[in-house]
C-alpha cells in the first residue's frame, strides 16, 4: 500500500512538473511569434512565466514599447484563465482554439509622460488619410494649430497614466473593461462577439447586436476644458464653442451634417463629461450612426445614446453636399519652434549634417509615420542607428535615410 501511495504521488509530481513545463515553454513560444509579429510597431517584452495547474497562465513585469512612444507601456501582472489546465495548453498549443470561456486580467497598467512623447494627443497631422479635417480637435493655445498634447497634460499634473484592465469572453457575450486612476475608465459589451486568432493576427468575430461602450471622464473634461480656455485665452464657453465648429466643419467636409441635439451633446460633453453610453457597430459607415436623407420630413432612427444614465433623443447625421474646405493663410506657413538659448527643445535640422550629432538625442519621423526617438549611434550614406532604451538595455534602430521624412535634435536654441 505504501509503495502504491508513493508511486501515485511520484506520478503527481511528474505531471505537476510536466505541466509546469509545458505551459512555460509554449507561452515562450507564443511570445516569441507576438513578438515577431509585431516588431514593426514595437518591442514586447515578456517578463517571467509562470502558471496554475487551475489552467492560468501569469506574466510578470511585461512592457511594450511603441516605437511611437517615448516611453514604455508597464503590464505588472497579466493572467489569462481558461478555468482548465487542459484548455489552457490547448490554447497555447494552438492559438486558434481558444476556449469557449476565458478572461484575461491586466494590473499595474502604467504610462509615463513625458513632453515630447507624441506628435499630437488628438491626431497626428490634423487631417484624415484622405485629407479630410479632423472631426475632433481641442485646440489649447491661441494658434488652432497647436492641439492638446502630453505636455499639456503634464502641466494639469497629469504625470502618468496607470490602471487596470479586464476582458472576459464567454459563449453569448464579449466585455473588456480599462479603469484608470483619474482620468476615467472604458467599458465595452458586444453580445455573440468573439475574440479569435488566426494566422497570427488577433481579430474580433462581431454578432448581430451593436457594441455598447461606455466611457466615464472621472472630471477629466472639465480640467481640459479649464486648461485649454486658460491657454486659449478664452472663456471656456468659447473653447467649447471652437471645438464643435471643428466637428461641424469635418463632417461638411465628408457631406454630412450633425443634428442640433449631436452638437449640444457634444458641447455639453467637453464641458461637463460624465458618463456617455452608445451602441457602435465597427463595421458600418461612421460606426452605425443614422444618416438621413435630408428631404425625409425629419423622420429617421435616432442614434442610441444615453447621458448620465438619461436617454439622448434626436441624435443623427444628415446628408449634405461636400464643403472644401478652403486653407487659411496663416496655415500655409510651418509651424516653426522660436530658438530660446535658456531651454532646451527639439529643433528641425539637416538630415545631410546628422553626423556631427553623434551621440545626441534626436528624434526621427519616417514615412509611414513611425517616430524613433533615441541616442544617434552612426551615420552612413545610407542609413541612420538610433539607440533606444528597453527593458534597461539599449537596442539600436537602423533606418533608410531615404524613408525619413523629419529629423530633429534635442538642443538648447541659439542667439537669434
Amino acid at each position: 500500500m505504501k509503495r502504491l501511495l508513493a508511486t501515485l504521488v511520484v506520478l503527481v509530481l511528474i505531471g505537476f512538473a510536466a505541466f509546469k513545463a509545458g505551459v512555460w515553454w509554449l507561452a515562450d513560444q507564443r511570445m516569441a511569434e507576438a513578438r515577431q509579429a509585431l516588431e514593426s510597431y514595437g518591442v514586447l517584452h515578456r517578463g517571467s512565466i509562470s502558471s496554475g495547474i487551475e489552467g492560468r497562465l501569469v506574466l510578470n513585469n511585461a512592457s511594450w514599447q511603441d516605437f511611437e512612444l517615448t516611453q514604455p507601456l508597464d503590464i505588472a501582472r497579466a493572467e489569462f484563465d481558461t478555468g482548465s489546465p487542459v484548455d489552457l495548453l490547448s490554447a497555447l498549443a494552438d492559438p486558434t482554439s481558444l476556449p469557449a470561456q476565458w478572461t484575461l486580467r491586466l494590473d499595474g497598467l502604467g504610462l509615463t509622460l513625458d513632453p515630447t512623447m507624441l506628435r499630437n494627443w488628438v491626431t497626428a497631422e490634423g487631417v484624415n488619410s484622405e485629407g479630410d479635417p479632423a472631426l475632433f480637435v481641442l485646440s489649447c493655445a491661441p494658434d488652432p494649430r497647436q492641439q492638446l498634447g502630453s505636455g499639456d497634460l503634464i502641466r494639469m499634473g497629469i504625470t502618468a497614466l496607470a490602471g487596470d484592465g479586464f476582458v472576459r469572453q464567454t459563449q453569448g457575450n464579449l466585455h473588456a473593461e480599462l479603469n484608470t486612476i483619474s482620468t476615467g475608465s472604458l467599458e465595452l459589451d458586444w453580445t455573440d462577439a468573439r475574440i479569435r486568432v488566426q494566422d497570427s493576427e488577433l481579430s474580433v468575430l462581431d454578432g448581430d447586436e451593436p457594441m455598447r461602450l461606455t466611457l466615464r471622464d472621472g472630471g477629466l473634461m472639465r480640467r481640459i476644458a479649464a486648461y485649454c480656455a486658460r491657454e486659449a485665452g478664452i472663456e471656456t464657453g468659447e473653447w467649447a464653442g471652437r471645438a464643435v465648429a471643428a466637428l461641424v466643419a469635418g463632417l461638411e467636409a465628408r457631406g454630412l451634417a450633425a443634428s442640433d441635439q449631436l452638437k449640444a451633446l457634444y458641447r455639453q460633453w467637453l464641458l461637463e463629461g460624465g458618463e456617455l453610453t452608445v451602441n457602435l457597430q465597427p463595421d458600418q459607415s461612421m460606426f452605425g450612426v443614422p444618416v438621413r436623407v435630408d428631404d425625409n420630413g425629419g423622420q429617421g432612427p435616432s442614434w442610441q445614446v444615453r447621458y448620465n444614465g438619461a436617454g439622448v433623443p434626436d441624435v443623427f447625421l444628415t446628408e449634405a453636399e461636400p464643403v472644401v474646405q478652403e486653407t487659411p493663410e496663416v496655415a500655409v506657413e510651418p509651424v516653426v519652434p522660436r530658438e530660446d538659448p535658456e531651454t532646451e527643445s527639439w529643433y528641425p535640422a539637416e538630415l545631410e549634417s546628422a553626423e556631427q550629432w553623434i551621440d545626441r538625442q534626436v528624434r526621427v519621423t519616417l514615412s509611414n509615420d513611425n517616430v524613433v526617438e533615441g541616442r544617434l549611434v552612426s551615420v552612413s550614406e545610407r542609413e541612420l542607428e538610433v539607440a533606444r532604451v528597453v527593458a534597461g538595455g539599449e537596442v539600436a534602430y537602423p533606418m533608410l535615410t531615404r524613408a525619413i521624412v523629419n529629423f530633429e535634435v534635442w538642443r538648447r536654441g541659439r542667439a537669434q
